[in-house]
């Protein structure tokens, strides 16, 4: 219907080519305003993944379920890797990997930090899954659509390190949410039953 309309109305008005003046604007160096957001993109991540190889030791530290440490300081080996990762997409687009700080992440963190100081045992675990999965969601709807703008650009080499670092998200939330399901947050039911019978 879209179509039909904007056929039917053309009044002397050519969409396409004012979309095509505006994409026709580039930076400084020479990068389309698209190249610049995919950059952009890539600079958040990058202070993601080396700010949370500070941030999953605190929550490794506050965990009592010797699962989750163990799926904790796993997943925090994969982040350090992915560090080198998002520094190797950088490399292969010819530039100087950078970091910018992100602010979405920042107040998940912030917002997880103040969780892991209310609650303790293992209610307290449950609310590390509950923090530590807004993490994963993020970095999952940040890296799959850095995926499909890298393959946009036609850039096969660091889609493809992107969409390992994807799958390696998808798989620390599946782990997070086989915890919660499997054990943890059943046991923070049951901890709360025996502090009332107390």
């Amino acid at each position: 219907m879209k179509s039909s309309q904007s056929g039917s109305a053309g009044k002397g008005k050519k969409t396409p080519a004012k979309a095509s003046k505006s994409n026709s604007k580039h930076s400084s160096n020479g990068e389309s305003p698209f190249e610049k957001l995919f950059e952009d993109g890539l600079k958040d991540m990058l202070w993601v993944e080396k700010t949370l190889t500070k941030a999953i030791p605190k929550m490794i530290s506050n965990a009592t379920s010797d699962e989750l440490v163990a799926a904790l300081e796993e997943h925090l080996a994969v982040t350090q890797a992915q560090v080198k990762k998002v520094e190797s997409v950088f490399e292969s687009l010819g530039k100087k990997p950078e970091a910018k700080a992100c602010a979405a992440m920042k107040g998940i963190l912030e917002e997880g930090d103040e969780i892991m100081k209310e609650f303790e045992g293992m209610t307290g675990d449950a609310a590390i899954i509950y923090a530590a999965q807004k993490v994963e969601h993020y970095e999952i709807a940040s890296y799959g659509t850095l995926c499909a703008f890298a393959n946009t650009l036609g850039m096969t080499d660091a889609a493809d390190i992107l969409q390992e670092i994807l799958d390696e998200e998808k798989d620390a939330d599946n782990t997070l949410t086989q915890l919660a399901e499997g054990s943890v947050n059943m046991e923070a039911v049951t901890e709360g039953d025996e502090e009332e019978e107390e």
